[in-house]
């Protein structure tokens, strides 16, 4: 069993900033990608950051130079520190792992989701 939970979403004005954390917990043998997606009402799911597990970031154009992913190989936890908020950024946020478990190489896991809202 691995679980993914997300912690950290809440409301925001503009211009503000938040920090979205996930755990990821189970049996894992090996953690390979981590990232956050966001879903919006009546669009469809995103990638907004992705961190391999030797480092390697890459974000969503609508983020860059506002949002920064970072990971704890050790504690298996990935964040998202977001600046500079726009209501555009309003979204249920989904953590995301690409692990390896006894029996099963590689697979994608998710989290339940967090809502961010940026709101005045």
């Amino acid at each position: 069993q691995v679980q993914l939970v997300e912690s950290g979403g809440g409301l925001v004005q503009p211009g503000g900033s938040l920090r979205v954390s996930c755990v990821v917990s189970g049996t894992i043998r090996s953690m390979y990608a981590m990232g956050w997606y966001r879903q919006a009402p009546g669009k469809q799911r995103e990638l907004v950051a992705i961190i391999t597990s030797g480092g390697i970031t890459s974000y969503a154009d609508s983020v860059k130079g506002r949002f920064a992913i970072s990971r704890d190989n050790a504690e298996n936890t990935v964040n998202l520190q977001m600046n500079s908020l726009k209501s555009e950024d309003t979204a249920v946020y989904y953590c995301y792992a690409r692990l390896g478990r006894l029996g099963i190489p590689r697979d994608d896991y998710w989290g339940q989701g967090t809502q961010v809202t940026v709101s005045s």
